[in-house]
C-alpha cells in the first residue's frame, strides 16, 4: 500500500498539547496547501461549504489496543475511540471551507498540528455522509438547511 502526500496543513497549533482533541473544538482558521501538481483537482471546490480532510498524524507514536479516553475511566478498544495513536495514524476532519486562493484552502475545524501531511480531500455531501437521527429524515434535512450546507455541483443531482 502506498500513500502520496498531496499537500500540507498549516495551523496555529505548534505542539500536540496546543492542538484541540476534536475537530468540533477547533475554531481557528487553518490553511490547507495543496501541492501545485494537484491544484487542478481543486476545480469547483468553491461550490462546497464543507470538505472531508484526511491527513497523516505524523507526530503520533505507537498505539495500544486498549485506550482510556478523557470521557471515561474504563479502557475501551482502540477502534471505538478517536485516539490519534493508531496502527495507521490517519486523521479525518469535516472542515468548513472559508475561501480558496489558488492552491490554498482556508478552512475552520481542523485538529492537526502545523506541518501535518495532507493525504486527501473529499467533498462533504450530507446525503452521502450523514445518517438521519432516529430515522427521522426530516430532522436531518432541517439540520442541513439550518447549517447552510452547500454541495456544489451535486446540487439538484442528489435527493435532499
Amino acid at each position: 500500500m502506498k500513500l502520496k502526500q498531496i499537500g500540507v496543513i498549516h495551523t496555529p497549533y505548534k505542539t500536540l498539547t496546543e492542538c484541540p482533541c476534536q475537530t468540533c473544538k477547533s475554531e481557528q482558521i487553518a490553511e490547507i496547501e495543496v501541492f501545485k501538481e494537484y491544484e487542478g483537482g481543486l476545480k469547483d471546490v468553491e461550490g462546497f461549504s464543507h470538505l472531508i480532510v484526511l491527513y497523516w498524524m505524523h507526530k503520533s507514536k505507537g498505539y495500544s489496543l486498549l485506550v482510556r479516553t478523557p470521557w471515561d475511566t474504563e479502557p475501551h478498544g482502540l477502534f471505538t475511540t478517536r485516539s490519534p495513536h493508531r496502527p495507521n495514524p490517519i486523521g479525518i476532519a469535516v472542515a468548513r471551507l472559508i475561501e480558496r486562493k489558488g492552491n490554498i484552502l482556508r478552512v475552520r475545524g481542523i485538529d492537526a498540528i502545523d506541518g501535518t501531511p495532507l493525504i486527501d480531500i473529499k467533498p462533504y455531501v450530507p446525503e452521502f455522509d450523514e445518517k438521519p437521527f432516529f430515522k427521522k429524515e426530516s430532522f436531518a434535512k432541517e439540520k442541513f438547511k439550518k447549517e447552510g450546507v452547500r454541495i456544489g455541483w451535486l446540487e439538484g443531482k442528489v435527493k435532499r
